[in-house]
């Protein structure tokens, strides 16, 4: 209940048109159950929907076989046996379960030991002056990395870095912070989202194809290109529009509290990255070796079992980083430090694992009572009908993710409840389900600094209140706000180019799914 008041203190000065929507939103979101009360209601839902289309006799086209299977009811003393039976499987087997924990276990030691944090702080403090805006927003890009926390370390820096160049610092406060919550999905480094993520679209592909599979790296060559071509643009915005808007910095030169680097860091550094393009060569070689185990029975790569294992892989290699740096830096004394890091990781995952168990039941049961094919059949006949089978959809869809996004603060929960949906919906009209997650994503990850609902919010009003004192979340959102619209337009536009050209978003992606 505090979190609400404060969010509504802070709103207080969102005046205008802007700030009713925003006051709208936040309490239309706040009435919103627990994302786990909510998966238990959808699959009240789809229980109800189901006994009463099984009753009036529907059917739907099976698109493995061609013909017509009845709708099964939950309800039904079949249907209730199969919930009973298939709860415990439906939660073990729900593909993000498991790859989320284990990415995680890597990226929380390296977390832990300060390598994630020494990386952001050494790349935005050493960055020379002619390149600290592009710097300051390409490691915010990749602020994903270090999850939240990435909102709380890199703005901070980044005001900082500014403040030490001789620029406004609420201008690398606020560039900084648009980089690393509207551009959360841009990276170079595959990360927990993309796992996330992927096990999501994976599960709702297989309502339609049983054998889909949406690997971890499904949208990679995107998000990866546009890491680099928002870095630009939102470098461009800041330097044109909003530090001239800020104008000269006039205030008292207040003590940052930024630690620089030390020598026992740049050491733990050096040492992680020397280990890191160890482990990757050695890597690179096990894969492209002459008759490699890691290649396809074919010899080839996008089906292979590297391909399947590159979420043990990516934990593998934030561990030996994190190991590398904790021991040079001196921030890991014994090796029993190890699983203590790892199992406070996966405490911090607790809520999402008890959120997992209903979103696992109400999906499952979308898929068994044939509900899924239903609606994906009726929904891409009309996709079909309207000719907006291919990317002329996909930009529909993703702009139809707005508002929803705005209300339900948590991505992952969203995706769950959209993708079983929509996954199936533009998989029978052929359009890759990595295209479908692509599109849900730029719209997710671009309206997240207009989300009232952010837990972190009071948090970074009192961050942002060192260099904007009468600041509130008002000024946070006009002066994020130019950026948030830059970045979901470039991407909308290169989600349309990549259809256009019929590129892939990633290893064996294209926007056809593949014959």
């Amino acid at each position: 209940m505090a979190r609400i008041q404060t969010s509504d203190l802070a709103l207080a000065d969102a005046g205008g048109v802007s700030g009713k929507l925003l006051r709208g939103i936040e309490r239309v979101g706040n009435r919103l159950p627990h994302p786990f009360f909510l998966f238990l209601i959808l699959a009240g839902v789809v229980a109800v929907a189901s006994a009463v289309a099984a009753a009036l006799g529907a059917t739907t086209l099976d698109p493995a076989t061609g013909e017509r299977t009845p709708i099964r009811s939950v309800l039904s003393p079949e249907g209730l046996v199969y919930a009973v039976t298939s709860a415990i499987d439906n939660f073990v087997s729900f593909p993000p379960f498991g790859l989320i924990i284990t990415v995680m276990l890597g990226i929380g030691v390296a977390e832990r030991t300060g390598l994630l944090g020494a990386f952001m702080r050494a790349a935005v403090l050493s960055a020379p002056g002619w390149a600290v805006t592009f710097v300051v927003v390409f490691v915010s890009l990749m602020g994903n990395l270090a999850s939240d926390s990435a909102m709380v370390i890199l703005p901070p820096l980044a005001a900082a870095a500014f403040l030490a160049a001789g620029r406004h610092p609420l201008a690398g406060f606020i560039v900084s912070y648009a980089a690393v919550v509207a551009g959360f999905s841009a990276n170079v480094v595959p990360a927990g989202t993309d796992v996330l993520m992927s096990g999501i679209t994976t599960s709702a592909a297989q309502i339609v194809d049983p054998g889909a599979e949406v690997s971890v790296v499904a949208n990679y060559y995107f998000f990866a290109t546009s890491t680099i071509i928002l870095a630009v643009v939102i470098t461009f915005v800041c330097q044109r529009f909003l530090e001239p808007k800020l104008g000269p910095y006039r205030g008292e030169a207040v003590d940052a509290d930024v630690e620089p680097v030390d020598a026992a860091q740049r050491r733990g550094l050096v040492v992680a990255s020397v280990a890191l393009v160890l482990s990757l060569a050695l890597l690179a070689t096990a894969v492209l070796w002459p008759g490699s185990a890691l290649r396809g029975e074919d010899g080839g790569i996008l089906q292979s079992p590297f391909m399947s294992s590159i979420p043990v892989l990516i934990m593998l290699l934030f561990l030996i980083g994190g190991v590398a740096y904790g021991v040079a830096a001196g921030t890991l004394r014994t090796w029993a430090q190890v699983p203590e890091m790892m199992a406070e990781t996966v405490k911090e995952l607790v809520p999402f694992i008890v959120v997992i168990f209903t979103a696992a039941q109400a999906i499952a049961w979308f898929s068994w009572s044939q509900l899924g094919l239903l609606i994906a059949t009726s929904g891409a006949e009309g996709l079909e009908a309207a000719g907006l089978g291919g990317i002329g959809g996909l930009m529909l869809f993703s702009v139809f993710v707005l508002l929803p996004a705005l209300l339900l603060a948590s991505g992952s929960a969203l995706w769950t409840l959209l993708a079983p949906i929509f996954v199936p919906m533009f998989m029978l009209n052929g359009v890759d389900p990595a295209y479908v997650q692509a599109a849900f994503r730029i719209t997710d990850s671009a309206s997240n600094t207009l989300v009232p609902m952010n837990p972190m919010l009071p948090v970074i009003l009192g961050l942002m209140q060192k260099w904007a004192p009468k600041g509130g979340l008002g000024t946070l959102f006009s002066l994020v706000m130019p950026f948030t619209i830059v970045i979901w337009a470039v991407w909308l536009l290169q989600l349309l180019v990549w259809g256009l050209l019929g590129l892939p978003v990633g290893p064996g992606h294209g926007l056809m799914i593949a014959g």
